[in-house]
């Protein structure tokens, strides 16, 4: 199926959420709410990409059949009007290749595929690693490069091999190297998004098409705004959101672990998404009133 949004120099279009996953209250998957999360991210947040069963989306805890079912939900409800793309990173390159060809099948648009973590590959191993779940579909692939989770950093002359492998179209940058990014970026043809939401604006002044982002989870448009004021020419008004929007990072992002905080911020919207999966714990009252101040600081409207 092809991307309704994506396009050459943004092929999984440009302002992306990694969505969380709705559980019910007694930990299963909650397939209606996943519904109505990913609308309500498409509508009313505007953005024309989610990534699911990444990190945020609580994907280390979910089955194989559970992830099946959660993309297959996804596409039913924006799977039209949205790229969607599915998490098929492993540290198991058979188990990632497995994925990615069921990701296919479902129908989704493109694969994020994250660093194998723990085993700590050498960098031919992610080479290769890469390049097997590449060949596996003809789906296009971002690359997810967050060394602080996985303890291996993609290597700026690894991006490079890869960057010669025709489905491997975009980086989701984690790491913060501005500088390495922006060298592949002028060597090859391969698409930079921001993967971390407090350097947004800087990954765009570089070259970045766009953000796979968590607070998109409440400030979604707000984001959207940032990358087309950007975008026009307009870098003071980009500015302008960035600097609004820090506090809403500050209380998502460093408070405690970003999926946490994400349902206890849609909770504050009235949106609520059920709790997080074990060993994730769901954010104390104390944490949940420092977040609803930090949510404000940024001009975010609570539920009443």
């Amino acid at each position: 199926m092809a991307s309704p949004t994506g396009t050459s120099d943004a092929p999984f279009g440009r302002m992306l959420t990694a969505m969380v996953t709705p559980f019910t209250a007694d930990g299963a998957v909650d397939i209606e709410g996943v519904q109505r999360l990913a609308t309500y991210l498409v509508d009313e947040q505007r953005n024309d990409g989610l990534v699911v069963s990444g990190t945020t989306g609580e994907s280390a805890t979910t089955s194989d059949a559970e992830k099946d079912a959660i993309l297959r939900a996804v596409l039913e409800a924006v799977g039209d009007r949205a790229t969607v793309v599915a998490g098929a990173g492993t540290n198991d390159t058979h188990h990632s290749v497995e994925l990615a060809k069921a990701a296919e099948r479902a129908g989704a648009h493109g694969l994020l595929v994250v660093t194998p973590y723990y085993n700590k590959p050498p960098q031919e191993g992610l080479y290769r690693h890469f390049t097997a779940v590449a060949d596996a579909t003809a789906l296009p692939v971002m690359l997810y490069d967050i060394p602080g989770r996985t303890g291996t950093a993609i290597a700026t002359e690894t991006l490079l091999r890869l960057s010669s492998h025709p489905r491997v179209a975009a980086v989701k940058d984690a790491k913060g190297d501005l500088f390495g990014g922006s060298q592949v970026m002028a060597a090859t043809d391969l698409v930079y998004y921001s993967g971390d939401d407090a350097v947004n604006l800087p990954w765009l002044s570089v070259g970045a098409a766009g953000f796979v982002s968590v607070v998109g989870h409440v400030v979604g448009a707000e984001l959207a705004s940032m990358i087309k004021l950007f975008r026009s020419g307009h870098a003071e008004g980009a500015r302008s959101v960035h600097q609004r929007l820090l506090p809403v990072i500050t209380g998502i992002m460093t408070r405690t672990q970003g999926a946490i905080m994400t349902k206890a911020a849609l909770g504050l919207l009235g949106r609520p998404v059920g709790p997080v999966r074990a060993p994730l714990v769901d954010a104390t009252a104390e944490q949940v009133a420092i977040l609803r101040e930090d949510l404000v600081a940024g001009g975010v409207k609570l539920s009443d």
